[in-house]
């Protein structure tokens, strides 16, 4: 396999992207306002703002995906006029989007071998695919169709196809949103390599201190303008956090409490994958209750998806008695009838499931929420433009307005969005994936905030998530899937990140080829 990239420096002295003064407006916004940035060789540069300062949009005129009204752009020390992406790779720039460009009815290869040379067969494709996967720790099946893929798995895809390009300047927009803490620290490893083999970085997270513990050098934007530049490893997480929102975001209080009555309960839930690439559901239990958060973690694409498409309603085939919610038999119910019982439920992929790209905010309220639908079904469009409305202004979603198409919502907005749209609803039984995926420290705070502020008002909370971090600051209790089965529950203050690290590789007391009680608590120590 040939070396991933090939540094270039035509010039010593040259940096290896240089912006000056770049600008792009739409109709009522400007989402970059003169912005310049300089990347040296071999450098792992942050891009930090909140969300909708403008960071997406830049990176895309860099990849070329987007066209700038004004200012210049230089690689290697020479003006660059990238028209599309291909011209971008044609310059060595790979970029990783947040929003997944991937073909879901193609395969994996499919879609990583077209944005590589075409002298290349397919077989030496999905050889190169499963040869990097291997090296980095990014397991993915180079046959599998995409639209079988979690989340987190399609990312795994995106950053491979970006590796596989071999470029010199590599963007990555929240690479890390859906991956374990174990999968980011074989990432950093990855990205170390390439950086002290000539390749730059650009780097988009709101996670402060992966930023503080991999980049070295950081552009602040805050409405579309650069507002600082600093060397985040100087920096604390405070001090990060007012150079993006100009304050730190409020301490969560977690106070426990004692939950009441089951809302959620599943029992012996088994079932069989309804697509050959997916994850078989052996024998899930679990009791969610009134005014209790039950988190859920695991590594991407071992049965989360599944189990949430059973949960929701979307997959019936389950019987009816192993999905309990308010007390009635709900697993051969659809969505509407679990919605009538006080099930709201967010998932993962906010375009296309979570929100209608083409309708608007206001529109998209109906997905989930029928308060301005009148007797005889006319909407009362009033009423539900002022709904939209509020969630805008209660979770500080930017948007040109109610009428906005949800696609043109940044991907933390549109989550700020979606996650309001739920909560607002005041559910009896939510249940969430990712719930703040690619959204900044202040909005992921509130988020949080608002969760807890359900349960406290007596809601029961499910939370499936690949953050760690996100799960102990809001959990009462714990469990981790793996290959399609449910470690028991966990007190929150009885959990520890090592020990639902070892869980997540099925090692549980009691699991299907789990060690020894003792060995795990060793192995745990």
């Amino acid at each position: 396999m040939p070396p991933l990239h090939v540094p270039v420096v035509p010039e010593a002295a040259a940096a290896r992207l240089e912006l000056s003064g770049i600008t792009k407006r739409y109709p009522g916004v400007v989402a970059n306002d003169g912005v310049s940035l300089k990347v040296q060789p071999g450098e792992i540069h942050a891009v930090l703002g909140e969300n909708g300062a403008g960071k997406s949009t830049l990176m895309k005129i860099i990849y070329g995906a987007v066209k700038p009204d004004a200012g210049d752009m230089h690689v290697d020390g020479r003006l660059a006029l990238v028209r599309n992406p291909q011209a971008a790779r044609q310059l060595g720039i790979a970029m990783v989007f947040q929003h997944f460009s991937l073909f879901e009815t193609l395969s994996v290869a499919e879609n990583v071998w077209l944005g590589l040379d075409k002298t290349l067969s397919l077989a030496e494709v999905s050889r190169r695919i499963a040869a990097t996967a291997a090296t980095y720790g990014l397991e993915v099946d180079p046959e599998r169709p995409v639209h079988t893929l979690g989340v987190g798995e399609m990312q795994r895809v995106e950053i491979i196809r970006a590796l596989l390009a071999g470029p010199r300047l590599l963007i990555l927009d929240e690479p890390t949103s859906v991956l374990t803490p174990q999968a980011v620290e074989k990432l950093f490893v990855t990205l170390r390599r390439l950086s002290d083999e000539g390749c730059s970085i650009l780097y988009i997270s709101h996670k402060l201190h992966e930023i503080r513990a991999l980049c070295s050098a950081c552009t602040v934007m805050r409405a579309g303008k650069v507002t600082g530049v600093c060397d985040p490893r100087q920096e604390t997480n405070a001090s990060l956090s007012r150079l993006m929102i100009g304050a730190e975001p409020p301490p969560l209080t977690h106070v426990p409490r004692e939950p009441g009555a089951p809302v959620l309960t599943v029992s012996e839930l088994s079932l069989t994958r309804e697509s050959p690439f997916g994850v078989d559901l052996q024998g899930i239990s679990l009791t969610v209750r009134a005014g209790e958060v039950v988190g859920i973690a695991g590594v991407s694409g071992n049965g989360q998806r599944e189990l949430l498409f059973s949960l929701s309603g979307e997959d019936r085939r389950a019987p009816a008695a192993s999905v309990s919610i308010a007390n009635r038999a709900a697993g051969r119910m659809s969505p509407s009838a679990r919605r009538a019982l006080g099930l709201h439920f967010v998932p993962e992929e906010r375009l296309g499931r979570g929100a209608v790209p083409e309708m608007s905010l206001a529109h998209n309220l109906l997905l989930t929420r029928k308060e301005a639908v009148g007797r005889l079904g006319w909407l009362r469009m009033r009423a539900l433009r002022r709904q939209a409305a509020d969630i805008i202004e209660r979770f500080r979603v930017k948007a040109a307005g109610t009428h906005a198409a949800a696609r043109s919502l940044s991907g933390g907005n549109l989550q700020k969005y979606i996650m309001g749209r739920e909560i607002d609803a005041r559910p009896r039984l939510l249940i969430v994936s990712q719930p703040t995926w690619g959204v900044d420290v202040g909005a992921s705070a509130q988020i949080r905030g608002e969760i807890l502020a359900l349960r406290d008002a007596g809601c029961a909370v499910l939370v499936v998530s690949e953050e760690l971090d996100e799960l102990f600051e809001i959990c009462d209790r714990l469990h981790v899937i793996a290959k399609g089965q449910l470690s028991p529950s966990l007190a929150r203050r009885d959990a520890s990140v090592e020990q639902i690290g070892l869980w997540m590789s099925g090692l549980w007391p009691g699991s299907d080829g789990a060690p020894a009680q003792q060995e795990v608590a060793d192995a745990a120590a």
